[in-house]
């Protein structure tokens, strides 16, 4: 009865792979979790335009312009938003198209890929 007592837990073994499996996760959340944050930095830039009646944004470069500021603002560097970001004006509303992909590398040649599509319907101030 005894033996049975002293068998609880996991072996070293066991938590050698509980911990490797920790640490892969770990890894993978930290190659991804930054694009996820430019992302929403960049949804906030683009909806600012809305709710923010003093930016004076009226024409489409004035967008590009405002949306410029924003990105340097919250340090977005790897990313080039005439390639990501396509605005036009329909009936007074900016229609802003957001798409982009990011690749992080995650062991030889295997990747992580993020992809971001969404369009914005933003009013004119």
């Amino acid at each position: 009865m005894t033996f049975a007592r002293s068998q609880k837990g996991l072996s070293i073994l066991s938590w050698l792979v509980v911990l490797a499996v920790v640490a892969f996760l770990a890894s993978t959340a930290f190659k991804v979790i930054p694009h996820y944050l430019d992302y929403m930095s960049m949804e906030k830039i683009i909806t600012s335009v809305e709710t923010d009646r003093a930016l004076q944004v009226r024409t489409v470069g004035d967008f590009y312009g405002h949306v410029s500021k924003g990105m340097q603002v919250n340090s977005i560097r790897e990313l080039n938003m005439r390639d990501a970001l396509t605005v036009t004006v329909e009936n007074n509303e900016f229609l802003a198209h957001l798409k982009y992909e990011k690749r992080e590398p995650l062991i030889e040649n295997l990747d992580l890929v993020v992809h971001f599509d969404k369009e914005f319907r933003v009013r004119m101030p």
